[in-house]
């Protein structure tokens, strides 16, 4: 039954929210696929829905009916479950829309109105450099249209029918906007996002059935644990997984002056593998302890449990459940450590060689979130630690990460390659001691080198001049496309002509699925056309790209 109202609740904000999840799920691919760069990566379409995902965990998990307790957690859970520039974009929305409603049990129309606006500021602030054609200018020309013409009386669907409408309207102008989706056909694939979350939106305010897929997805993976693995002769070895937000009370504590330093102070003394950040008058907690109530007894002193989550490590760790990791030993405290990011078991190995503290499994195809950066941050266990992203995609969710952590200092160096973070690390060294000068060297090391990069295209499309048939090999460097021909190697060949021109050294990464036949072609092939280009090989066991060449 399509509601008629004209205020927005706790409740009904949350079922608009599993509406939007639920629109965004059934056309996830289809969002995938308007990606310029026709390489196989399934980014922008899985990356906002985990992003917005993490949102309805928070939803689901609060147990207050309020518009603002609702918004406010999911907030919490987007901004940990960040992932992909569109997906910080979209937590940063919905961050600052429910920083709009705080303290509001409902908003009427021209409240919400004012929230959204609220959002769309945080989410431009979220960017360096705002690029309109973008998620950006989708969320900002909807909110600000549909707030002019939306009558004094309509109702709240009447307004998401309005603004679902402005919102396609934006969507179709984009590529007017960026001269890159003009020449590739394509629309925003981030705005794409947004309009089927207000899109699924507007269905559930109409009583619209949407689909199941969303559902079923959201429990896969989720085994049932076999509580004999602990019994009664049992020894917890690896303590209690104990996760909670905590809702700050002005009853108990300054809820404007509270920070997390004595809290985290507090929790070293009695667990490890410590994350702690406010959001708001949130305080999101995550640590290993032996003692759990000791952890849900301190914290109470300052506000009330929104969710709480405890779990026995040691059964986990006795069930071998598949995505769990039994926690790892507490390392020295450091001053210095590198977190970095690489896929293939031949990069991890590779960056760790090179002297990285972490390496987080993610780049194409799977983006990191903000929550794994702070959870390798804590991991570390130092002072001061530099990041390399080593993806354009994956820098906004390290700066989210930064800006949530308080118990190192985080600097962020913004490698947008496996090239440039390569780079960077092969000329680390802490001997200064002064840890602006590390940053500035690893900064400057990244500037002199190139990286290209060979894929096969999922689409007929054109990019940088370049015609591209589906299926061919294409050769790109950043954002640039260089050559596109049907033969892997043919591709390859004249990516390095391009590129080799005054360099001395060219690292050669072999994707999973190169062939001896290949590596023996691309050696003769440099042997013989680029005699003065020493040559380098690394098994990189990395996906979507056939090879990746790092030209120094």
């Amino acid at each position: 039954m399509k509601y008629t109202g004209n205020v927005i609740d706790g409740e009904l904000f949350e079922k608009m929210v599993f509406g939007g999840a639920a629109n965004l799920y059934e056309n996830m691919e289809t969002v995938n696929d308007l990606n310029v760069f026709p390489i196989p990566d399934g980014d922008t379409g899985e990356n906002m829905f985990l992003t917005f995902k993490g949102g309805v965990e928070g939803l689901k998990n609060t147990q207050e009916a309020g518009l603002s307790d609702k918004a406010s957690a999911m907030a919490s859970g987007m901004l940990m479950g960040a992932r992909g520039n569109s997906g910080v974009i979209l937590s940063q929305l919905f961050y600052g829309l429910a920083e709009g409603l705080k303290g509001r049990h409902s908003a009427d129309l021209k409240a919400f109105g004012k929230a959204l606006a609220n959002g769309v500021k945080c989410a431009y602030g979220a960017v360096a450099v705002p690029v309109e054609g973008t998620i950006l200018t989708v969320a900002r020309e909807a909110s600000e249209n549909a707030c002019k013409k939306v009558n004094e009386n309509a109702s709240v669907a009447e307004f998401f029918e309005l603004f679902l409408d402005e919102m396609r309207l934006s969507l179709d102008h984009t590529p007017e906007l960026l001269e890159v989706l003009k020449e590739s056909g394509v629309i925003d694939s981030g705005g794409a996002g947004l309009v089927y979350i207000i899109e699924g939106f507007s269905k559930a305010l109409k009583g619209e059935e949407i689909g199941t897929g969303f559902e079923s997805s959201y429990n896969k993976g989720k085994a049932e644990l076999d509580f004999s693995k602990f019994n009664a002769d049992s020894q917890m070895v690896y303590g209690y997984c104990t996760e909670l937000l905590l809702q700050l009370q002005r009853s108990k504590t300054d809820v404007d002056a509270f920070v997390v330093d004595g809290l985290i102070e507090y929790l070293n003394t009695i667990g490890d593998s410590i994350v702690a950040f406010k959001t708001g008058t949130v305080v999101k907690i995550h640590v290993h302890t032996m003692t759990p109530y000791k952890v849900l007894e301190y914290c109470q002193q300052y506000g009330e449990y929104l969710t709480v989550k405890i779990e026995n490590m040691t059964l986990q760790h006795n069930e071998t459940v598949e995505k769990k990791e039994a926690p790892k030993k507490v390392r020295p405290h450091k001053k210095y450590a590198v977190v970095t990011t690489a896929m293939g078991d031949g990069l991890i190995d590779l960056f760790k060689e090179m002297g990285a503290d972490e390496v987080i499994n993610g780049g194409q195809t799977n983006n990191p979130s903000s929550e794994d950066f702070l959870r390798a941050f804590d991991e570390v266990n130092a002072d001061n630690i530099f990041v390399l992203p080593n993806n354009s995609n994956i820098i906004l969710a390290a700066n989210q990460a930064k800006e949530l952590y308080t118990k190192a200092n985080i600097y962020v160096i913004e490698s947008k390659s496996i090239g440039q973070g390569y780079s960077a690390i092969s000329v680390l060294d802490y001997s200064s001691d002064d840890p602006d000068e590390i940053a500035n060297n690893l900064k400057e090391s990244m500037q002199a080198s190139v990286t290209g990069m060979v894929a096969k295209s999922v689409r007929t499309t054109q990019a940088g001049g370049v015609h591209i048939e589906k299926d061919d090999y294409m050769g790109f460097t950043g954002k640039t496309m260089l050559v596109s021909t049907p033969s892997k190697l043919e591709s390859t060949k004249q990516l390095i002509d391009k590129l080799a021109e005054d360099r001395e050294f060219l690292i050669m990464v072999y994707g999973k699925t190169t062939t001896d036949e290949d590596r023996e072609a691309i050696n003769d092939y440099v042997a013989k056309a680029h005699k003065s280009l020493e040559l380098y090989e690394v098994e990189g066991g990395q996906d979507v790209y056939d090879f990746i060449l790092i030209f120094e």
